[in-house]
């Protein structure tokens, strides 16, 4: 069957759109877009149609509605399947989400309760009572949330109700880390050192830590040891210890994201593989027919969630490929598994491989295997809900061409690799009219990203006919991608994909901190970059004052002179201060930095959000993200956004006058790093705390932060309890 992503390429041979392909699984936006870009989206939405109906048996029933108990991106890639079936579908919302993208694309919408997840996406009894009152026929849960949840595929089959997913027996032996493991074990896969059975952790905080415990992680074990949620997944609820205080810490801090996350806080505890790769294998099963349908690569990673994806791996060979393969099969025949799922293994240098854990659900990232095999596993997981054999033999899956997916998160990557970032998307623009390109999300312009669920604005995907060009794509795609209104974390992602040690694959899931020991710090600029970005902020600056000059195409009364030959230019960077001399004719700037003169070319349409820009034949695309009229620029270059201050000669002497604003002494006091609610406030004004000691701990989106105390010191004021919601920024604590 020839791929999806596949017939990117062939499309592009036969002189086609070039776009036809990304929107296959890119939302349509006619509800929301201006008469403009209307029509676009309707050739986009009949695109999606023609493409995505091939492989498609119309005459194959299988359900007349399905109900997404899930939000966001991963309901619109269920709801967008489900069109090509012929299948109506149900959303539900909870109150906060009753405008977003996935409530609009489906046939039919219910709210199941307010914005915390405890009351709606996870209110089982709200869930059910929509089935009721929709008379869906099946539910499809996404991930997350309910996914792995057997109790509610248990009320589901009492119902009458398809899950789509596998039965309650998988879910509860696959779900349930500790049990998997056993599981494991027995279908002879290969399995990492550690105990096996659960760590009860609800009364080590009240009779005391047992020190047993930690001799067996010191000498039994050996640190590093991982301590994880037996429940969990996503990375939440997963702590590194190193020694015994981290084992205290991590205990602590595991259990309540565990308990916040997955309403279990119980805990197992293993061996930690220090520099391992984290390589998955993707499942299929029905009626004894398991396929593994080949192997994703999930290696880098931040606090144990992943970032960038590919398939297949750069690393291994075809022997390697076919063992975890086979191994994932038989796991998944033990426990007589039906549906998509995914086996994960932890691989180290030697390719030795171990069993991490299998997710009885559609993982985040199964767009890259979509791409390299031309399934749709949506469509395959409801055919096979239905009762439906597999379409497909081992020898039918192919690996062709190579996919790369980017989680484009509204964090901030310059604080422990990504904080959580809201606020309101006040401009947003996919490129998915790039080729070989597809945008996965659930987001438009004016969305809110709130501090209820994950900052995860969309799964940006791209494909090639080999790894080389797969990363070319990628880097434009990131390059083109407009995202306003939030932090995001399009710079870190154009930097992994653009380093030396993840284009030649030597990559592990220690690779961030490995290659930014001191913290993400932005893309570097070599000599001739920097050169060319005062070239564009030069051309830019200028460009603003010559349409300044003119008004419904007719003369104002002129401010400067209306015919300048140079423009003599103070530009500066950081610390360093340069001069610039700038001269137009029409669209070509000749622009004079540091002795070394730069010919930029550009439409200079200042209205777009986007600027292609020709630098001496080097062709950059480039984001004038604000403008001040005091010279202040905020440039996004090469993935990273730039302050660049622009004056003329004589504003920059006269700016020698100005005073600087003094930083703010930040050792005496504790501001919240991100937006998220109080968990814990571990001080009172009076108390005496030591540099590094928690001060509080801070929870958003489903993850728990320790903040520390920047010095030795007396508390002199709290700011904050318990349960408060805080803003990034916020005062939380002073010291004297």
């Amino acid at each position: 069957m020839a791929g999806l992503c596949a017939r990117a390429v062939a499309l592009e041979a036969a002189g086609r759109r070039s776009w036809q392909f990304p929107q296959l699984f890119v939302r349509s936006a006619a509800l929301w877009t201006p008469k403009f870009v209307l029509h676009q989206s309707r050739q986009r939405l009949r695109a999606f149609h023609s493409l995505s109906s091939v492989g498609n048996d119309l005459n194959e029933k299988t359900f007349d509605k399905l109900l997404i108990a899930n939000r966001g991106e991963i309901a619109c890639r269920v709801i967008k399947t489900c069109k090509k079936m012929g299948i109506k579908t149900v959303a539900i919302h909870s109150d906060v989400d009753a405008s977003s993208v996935h409530v609009k694309m489906a046939d039919e919408a219910v709210c199941v309760g307010p914005a915390p997840t405890s009351k709606s996406y996870l209110n089982m009894d709200a869930i059910m009572e929509a089935i009721k009152k929709t008379r869906a026929q099946a539910v499809h849960p996404g991930y997350g949330f309910l996914s792995e949840n057997k109790e509610f595929a248990k009320l589901l089959a009492a119902e009458g109700v398809t899950f789509i997913g596998p039965d309650t027996d998988a879910i509860q032996a696959m779900g349930d880390k500790i049990e998997s493991k056993l599981l494991a074990k027995k279908a002879k896969v290969n399995t990492i050192p550690g105990f096996d059975g659960v760590v009860k952790v609800r009364n080590y905080f009240t009779v005391g830590f047992p020190s047993e415990l930690l001799f067996n992680c010191s000498l039994l074990l050996g640190y590093p040891v991982m301590i994880k949620a037996s429940a969990g997944g996503g990375g939440k609820g997963m702590r590194i210890a190193w020694d015994d205080e981290e084992t205290r810490d991590g205990f602590r801090f595991s259990s309540q994201e565990a308990a916040s996350s997955f309403g279990d806080d119980r805990l197992l505890i293993e061996k930690f593989i220090d520099n391992p790769r984290h390589i998955e294998i993707q499942v299929t099963d029905k009626h004894g027919n398991a396929l593994w349908l080949n192997e994703r690569e999930c290696s880098i990673q931040r606090r144990n969630q992943k970032v960038v994806e590919e398939a297949p791996s750069t690393f291994l060979d075809s022997e390697t490929r076919r063992a975890m393969g086979e191994q994932a099969v038989a796991l998944a025949r033990a426990v007589k598994y039906s549906s998509a799922g995914t086996v994960e293994f932890l691989v180290d240098s030697q390719k030795n491989f171990y069993f991490l854990e299998m997710n009885t659900r559609l993982q985040v990232e199964h767009p890259v295997t979509e791409c390299i095999t031309g399934l749709d596993l949506v469509q395959e997981m409801i055919r096979v809900a239905k009762g439906y054999p597999l379409r497909h033999k081992q020898a039918d899956i192919p690996i062709n061409g190579w996919a790369i997916e980017c989680r484009v998160y509204a964090e901030d990557p310059y604080k422990s690799f990504g904080l959580p970032s809201i606020g309101k998307l006040s401009q947003y623009e996919e490129p998915v009219y790039l080729p070989g390109v597809r945008v996965d999300s659930g987001i438009q312009p004016g969305s809110d990203i709130s501090i209820y669920y994950d900052p995860m604005i969309s799964k940006l995907i791209s494909y090639g006919s080999n790894r080389t060009e797969a990363l070319e794509r990628m880097e434009a795609a990131l390059d083109n991608y407009v995202i306003r209104g939030v932090s995001h974390n399009i710079s870190l992602l154009r930097e992994v994909v653009n380093h030396k040690r993840f284009v030649e694959g030597d990559i592990n899931t220690k690779f961030l901190s490995d290659v930014y020991p001191d913290g993400f710090k932005g893309h570097k600029l070599t000599k001739t970059e920097k050169q060319q970005l005062m070239a564009i902020a030069s051309s830019i600056y200028v460009s603003f004052q010559l349409r300044a000059q003119r008004f419904e195409e007719n003369s104002r009364v002129p401010i400067l002179k209306p015919k300048i030959t140079n423009w003599d230019l103070s530009i500066k960077m950081g610390d360093e201060i340069h001069s610039v001399v700038a001269s137009n004719s029409g669209s070509k700037f000749c622009v004079e930095v540091d002795g070394s003169k730069l010919n930029v070319t550009s439409e200079w349409n200042l209205a777009s959000p986007l600027l292609s820009v020709n630098i001496d034949g080097t062709q950059r695309i480039v984001q004038c993200l604000s403008r001040e009229a005091g010279g202040h620029m905020s440039i996004q270059f090469l993935g990273t956004v730039y302050k660049v201050y622009v004056l003329t000669e004589l504003a920059a002497k006269l700016n020698k006058f100005m005073l600087e604003k003094v930083a703010e002494d930040t050792s005496s006091i504790l501001r919240s790093p991100m937006p998220g609610v109080m968990v814990a406030v571990s001080v009172k004004p009076g108390d005496m705390v030591s540099e590094g000691q928690e001060i509080c701990v801070i929870e958003a989106m489903k993850m728990q932060n320790s903040m520390g105390a920047g010095k030795t010191g007396k508390v002199k004021s709290v700011h904050c309890k318990a349960g408060d919601t805080v803003g990034e920024g916020d005062l939380l604590v002073e010291l004297e």
